[in-house]
């Protein structure tokens, strides 16, 4: 497969700053907005996003450089016939109409069709079925506001966290060793950790971690010539050393069933079997633009100081698309469905991409930073980005923004727990637990 390689252009869409002044726009996806913004662009109009009075204001001009699509939704949906205008009808319709073609009564351009009700039998039917108990019916569900419970005196910088839902416990990684936490220290600000994991060489740094599925295991990776694979339960303790080929592991990447990893290096990335822990292949990847790694489906994607954003096929090592973003790349994150990237930039824009098709968004915000982290909910309603030393939680996909807080160090790392329950940030000696109210 040819690799293919696609300029930067975007559709903008606005983070909502203000809730309480756009309560007239859903939060679901709806096509609603789309025929007029379709028709705009034929006539060449330049179609700007529906916001809430004051945006423009809040956001600054960076909303209003380019064309843009719907701000409530990702990905254009199919439109209803019925939603079409007039003007939109094919011309083998327009045949059929002059040619004596006659529609029923009711059906020009939207009306409805009279059509028969239920039978009897069907309401009957209909009448019989128990009504749904609401304890029972699922609902995404997103936070509204977060509540500082605790805090994690790692006595260093931490540069890498994860936190079980299953277990709430934390694991604070970062320079010479990892502590954890039980849940108890979670609503405390001065407990001491569970335990402490020193390595054997008192130089190693962790830089990054991830947590597996089944939330059992944990691999890290950082300054250290290993990707250390850690059991959690019943205690933890060091499973296996992989040996790795570079001395900086920047970032760590989980296939969905964790029998994958990707690792990346300078210029390199590592493709681990994770089940047999045996080193796949040593891939060659641009040497700056591999800083940041994510995987969905049969794809990886690498980005860094290059500005450009690579997919590549998990099978032929091919590389398959190449995004130039403008902006060096800090973070790379998947939503639970595997379908969208989120992608975070320098200049703290947020980079939205389809992982199959040729769409790609980007929330605007024009403000510099130094660190810039994302992270999706499990349950895939929301996602969190730090960047420096402020906390935003943005609704998916209205990018609606649900809270935010300000800390008084730059933000390193964040996660959320599996249970969507907690968010825990970690910055230059401590990691801060907030717990997320619904």
């Amino acid at each position: 497969m040819s690799e293919e390689k696609e300029e930067a252009s975007f559709g903008v869409l606005p983070i909502y700053d203000e809730p309480e002044k756009r309560r007239d726009v859903p939060e679901s996806p709806d096509a609603s907005s789309q025929p007029e913004h379709h028709a705009r662009a034929q006539l060449g109009e330049v179609a700007v996003p529906q916001q809430p009075l004051g945006s423009l204001r809040q956001h600054g001009p960076a909303y209003q450089e380019m064309t843009c699509v719907s701000p409530q939704q990702w990905a254009p949906q199919a439109l209803d016939r019925s939603e079409l205008p007039a003007t939109w009808l094919s011309k083998a319709e327009s045949k059929d109409a002059a040619g004596g073609f006659s529609p029923p009564p009711g059906a020009e351009f939207g009306q409805p069709c009279p059509s028969p009700g239920p039978s009897e039998e069907v309401l009957s039917f209909l009448r019989a079925i128990p009504p749904v108990p609401d304890d029972v019916v699922v609902r995404q569900r997103a936070p509204h506001k977060s509540w500082k419970v605790g805090r994690l005196c790692h006595g260093k910088k931490v540069y890498a966290v994860a936190v079980s839902g299953l277990t709430h416990h934390v694991y604070t990684c970062g320079h010479g060793y990892i502590r954890v936490w039980d849940e108890s220290a979670l609503h405390a600000w001065n407990q001491a950790p569970q335990a402490q994991l020193n390595f054997q060489d008192r130089d190693s740094c962790v830089f990054t971690c991830k947590l597996f599925p089944d939330e059992r295991s944990l691999i890290t990776g950082g300054l250290s010539q290993t990707l250390t694979l850690w059991d959690l339960v019943p205690t933890p303790r060091v499973r296996a050393e992989l040996a790795s080929t570079g001395p900086v592991c920047y970032s760590l990447a989980l296939s969905s069933n964790a029998q994958i990893c990707v690792a990346c290096f300078k210029g390199f990335v590592e493709i681990w079997d994770l089940q047999n822990q045996i080193l796949i292949r040593k891939h060659e990847v641009p040497v700056y633009g591999s800083q940041c790694v994510d995987i969905t489906g049969n794809k990886f994607w690498t980005g860094g100081e290059d500005t450009k954003l690579y997919s590549w096929d998990l099978r032929s090592y091919q590389r398959l698309q190449q995004h130039d973003l403008r902006h060096e790349i800090l973070s790379i994150t998947h939503d639970p469905s595997e379908e969208w990237l989120l992608v975070g930039l320098r200049m703290s824009d947020i980079v939205i991409v389809h992982t199959h098709r040729k769409e790609k968004f980007k929330a605007v915000l024009q403000k510099y930073v130094c660190h810039h982290n994302l992270q999706f909910a499990s349950c895939g309603s929301y996602f969190v980005a730090t960047m420096n030393e402020t906390i935003r939680c943005i609704a998916a996909p209205s990018l609606h923004r649900l809270f935010q807080v300000e800390e008084s160090a730059h933000i390193l790392c964040c996660d959320v727990s599996s249970d969507n329950q907690y968010l825990v940030t970690g910055s230059k000696n401590s990691a801060t637990v907030y717990q997320l109210l619904y």
